[in-house]
């Protein structure tokens, strides 16, 4: 009973410090890593059983026992340790990794918010620039507006003061410049002169004596006007295309030869001693009854082929059509060739005994005699007059707004 007793009093003994007392410096050298832990109790449940269930008597068995245990345990420790260490440095260079991460992602965060910082004073600058621009803007837009009223209202305070019947000179001034058109523009005399007459009229409805200057002007208008010679153009244009339309019945000279000349009959004297004179006039008168004979000194113009005549013709034709044209523009040095010209061509091409001939050239010789250019006065004395009273009456001057680009 003793004997066996002190066995496993002894493996008590020896087995107790074995094991748990690498385990507990471990334990404390390691107080983070909870693995080692676990392995320490691992392997002193391990020495536990097996120092129970060993009950062998012999006692060298049993003190070689613990020592093996012991260098068992203290392998296991270093294993142990080796974890923890691989542990820590992974957890080390995970955590250097995170810190890096986190390093990289903090300055691009900071650059960032310098970036939007830098965008917020330019943004900030820029709308303090365009609030101050389109201040300035509205105060000029204020300025002007303020002057439009004023003379809005100073025009307002015009027309309040007004004549009712100040439209009459305004009509009166629009009649006297359409007179001026028709005048110089267009040679109207004739319109010109109702035009001025009925602008007198309108100023005579006005029934003021301070216009008398102006009517005085107006009548020495009318007056030069009046005593401007009429031309009939478009009587002298008739004649003229009817002219063109008798060319074609216009008949050719059969031959155009000179003049001869002319020869006097010798007359028979009662003198004796002419007789040979007086036989020789007898035998003449007697010859010519029978033979007539004459000189002529000059070409034979001989008669045109039809190609000829009709170049005539048109040519003929043309140089009324210049005549017409000189009529409407007042040329008189055109108008007069024109027609010396034409009377011409009419006398040396065609037969002179015809009436239609003669007719035609007598025509143009009447028209040949017509003045076609008028001298025009430079101006209308009362045009000025009426304009400058118009100005003073009715028009006012209004401030013009400024031009866009001038209030930048």
């Amino acid at each position: 009973m003793t004997d066996k007793n002190k066995p496993s009093g002894t493996e008590k003994d020896t087995t107790a410090p074995a094991s748990p007392k690498d385990t507990a410096k471990n334990a404390s050298d390691n107080a983070t890593n909870s693995r080692s832990t676990t392995d320490t109790t691992v392997s002193k449940s391990a020495d536990e059983t097996s120092s129970s269930a060993t009950t062998t008597p012999a006692k060298d068995s049993q003190t070689a026992s613990p020592a093996k245990k012991q260098k068992s345990g203290r392998g296991l420790a270093v294993v142990a340790i080796v974890l923890v260490i691989a542990l820590g440095g992974g957890l080390y260079y995970h955590g250097h990794q995170q810190s890096t991460q986190v390093n990289a992602g903090i300055a691009a965060l900071t650059s960032q918010v310098s970036a939007l910082e830098t965008a917020l004073a330019n943004s900030e600058a820029q709308t303090q620039s365009a609030v101050q621009k389109a201040t300035q803007d509205t105060l000029v837009l204020i300025e002007q507006q303020d002057k439009t009223i004023l003379s809005l209202q100073s025009a307002l305070a015009d027309v309040k003061g007004r004549r009712p019947n100040d439209w009459l000179l305004a009509e009166a001034d629009y009649l006297v410049n359409q007179a001026g058109r028709q005048l110089w523009l267009e040679h109207d005399v004739l319109t010109a002169t109702t035009l001025m007459e009925t602008a007198d009229q309108r100023i005579a409805a006005l029934n003021d004596p301070s216009l008398t200057p102006v009517r005085q002007a107006m009548a020495k208008d009318i007056q030069q006007l009046k005593a401007i010679k009429r031309i009939d153009r478009d009587g002298i244009v008739l004649r003229l295309n009817s002219l063109q339309q008798e060319v074609d019945k216009l008949p050719l000279a059969n031959a155009i030869m000179p003049e001869g000349e002319a020869v006097t009959p010798e007359q028979v004297s009662g003198n004796v001693d002419d007789w040979q004179q007086n036989l020789k006039a007898s035998m003449s008168d007697f010859v010519g009854q029978f033979i007539t004979y004459r000189k002529r000194e000059g070409d034979v113009v001989p008669l045109l082929t039809p190609a000829q005549t009709f170049y005539l013709q048109e040519n003929l034709k043309a140089k009324l059509d210049q005549a017409i044209t000189a009529v409407y523009r007042e040329n008189g040095r055109l108008y007069a060739e024109s027609i010396n010209t034409a009377e011409e061509w009419a006398a040396r091409f065609y037969n002179q005994d015809a009436k239609i001939t003669e007719s035609f050239i007598s025509t143009l010789d009447t028209l040949s005699q017509q003045t076609i250019e008028v001298s025009y006065p430079e101006a209308l004395e009362s045009q000025q007059l009426v304009s400058d009273l118009l100005a003073d009456r009715l028009r006012r001057d209004l401030a013009p707004l400024p031009a866009e680009g001038s209030s930048q």
